[in-house]
Formats: structure tokens, C-alpha cells, sequence
């Protein structure tokens, strides 16, 4: 992804990451920026933000009203913004539907993704160019009885992602995307009592991130027993997959 101005030199890259304070998030923040990107952090705990050493840090909440405002006023204290890059989510399972639970889960991973995503497309619109690179998941290929919720917002998160490059295409925008879609990853989203089959180291995965926003990639599912897996859960007939029980 290095670009070069006019005179030869490297142009600065700037970065934002958003869920820097823990996980993939904060593993990312780290790997861009000692591949030498000018990186802003965002998340709501804003005392794991400082330990980071970033360029700019600012406490955003996804759920708040003021959240693409404060996006804004991030951006400009860093000087711009190239790629944007949206770690923040939540899940739980919930097998007896707690209404909390679901209405939690779509307040952080619909609306706050929409709220979040949106700003930094329309920030891209107005540059002209950027790349948006968002965690999403593999829950999104089909509706999982444990976690309805969850794996609904997921599928919401895929569709808006593709609708959003179909869009900039149209509106001849240079703007890149990067669906990325991990399976179970061994951070604190995922702790709890019961141990989840296939777990990713969250460095492994902070890796393989990197990798494919650096290749430009549309979507990618980490890592291949979760390409394979997927490819299967696709071709489950509905007939047949609301007979099957997980975890």
C-alpha cells in the first residue's frame, strides 16, 4: 500500500483504528504502526488508548449520537485519514433470547457500525480516495440458534459492506473495502466457561488482517478451516440446517 508524492518521498499514511483498546484491535494499531503508519485509536476505554504510545488517541463510544463527530475531530488531530479500520463489536450467545442481550448487540453492532462506517465513507467521499476495513465475521453466512443476534448483525455488517462498494463505484469514489471475517479468535469477546473448537491466536489474526488490507483484498475469512467451513455451511440446504445444533 506505499505511495509515493510527487518529489519521491514516501507519502505519511494515517490510520485510524476503532476497538484499539483490546484484541484484534490493539494487535492491529501495533502492526501498522511499526510498519511505519501515522496511527489515531479510538475505544471507550481510553486509559488502555494512552498505553499505546499512538498519535492521537480520542474515547469514542459507537453507540453515542456524538460518536461521528468526535471521528471527525480525530481525524483532523491526526491531519487525515487513509484507511479506517473498525475492530468494535460485541457478542454473546443466548440461547433463551434475553431481550438485554439482543438489544445490546444490535445497538453496538448494527447501529454503531452503520453510525461509524457511514462518517468514514462520507469522510472518503469528500477525499475522494480511502480504504475501510471492518471485522465482521463468519457468523454472517448463516443464522446461528445460539446467537441470533449476533450472527444477524454479522450477515447486516457483509450486506452493507458490499452495498456501500457497489455504491462508490458508482459514484466513481476511490474507495477501497476489506470485509474481513474471522472465525472464533481467543480474546475476551469469547471468554467464558465453554471452550470454542478452532480457536485463532488474536496476533495470527492481526497478522492476516495486515496481509489482506495490504493486498487490497474484498473479503477475507480467517483462516482456512474457516474458508473450508464456510463453503460447506453455504451449501446446507434451509430444509436441513434448522435441524442442526451448535455448541
Amino acid at each position: 500500500m506505499a505511495t509515493t508524492k510527487d518529489n519521491g518521498r514516501p507519502k505519511e499514511r494515517r490510520a485510524i483504528v476503532i476497538g484499539a483498546s483490546s484484541g484484534i484491535g490493539r494487535e492491529v494499531a501495533q502492526l501498522l504502526m511499526a510498519d511505519g503508519w501515522t496511527v489515531g485509536v479510538a475505544a471507550r476505554r481510553e486509559e488502555r488508548l494512552r498505553e499505546l504510545g499512538a498519535a492521537a488517541y480520542r474515547q469514542i463510544d459507537v453507540t453515542d449520537d456524538e460518536a461521528p463527530q468526535q471521528l471527525r475531530e480525530l481525524i483532523s488531530e491526526l491531519g487525515g485519514m487513509d484507511l479506517f479500520f473498525y475492530a468494535s463489536g460485541i457478542g454473546k450467545q443466548n440461547r433463551e433470547l434475553l431481550p438485554e442481550i439482543e438489544m445490546d448487540t444490535m445497538q453496538t453492532n448494527a447501529l454503531g457500525f452503520t453510525r461509524m462506517v457511514g462518517e468514514a465513507y462520507r469522510y472518503f467521499g469528500e477525499q475522494g480516495t480511502g480504504h475501510i476495513a471492518a471485522i465482521t465475521s463468519i457468523a454472517g453466512t448463516k443464522g446461528l440458534g445460539p446467537a441470533p443476534s449476533y450472527s444477524a448483525t454479522k450477515a447486516m455488517q457483509n450486506v452493507y459492506l458490499q452495498a456501500l462498494e457497489q455504491q462508490a463505484n458508482a459514484r466513481r469514489l476511490n474507495i477501497r473495502f476489506t470485509d474481513i471475517r474471522p472465525g472464533f479468535v481467543d480474546t475476551a469477546l469469547l471468554s467464558g466457561d465453554f471452550r470454542y473448537p478452532m480457536m485463532l491466536r488474536p496476533e495470527a489474526v492481526a497478522q492476516s488482517i495486515v496481509r489482506a488490507i495490504r493486498r487490497r483484498r474484498h473479503v477475507w475469512v480467517i483462516d482456512w478451516k474457516y474458508r473450508v467451513l464456510t463453503a460447506l455451511w453455504r451449501r446446507i440446504p434451509r430444509c436441513v440446517w434448522r435441524h442442526l445444533t451448535f455448541l
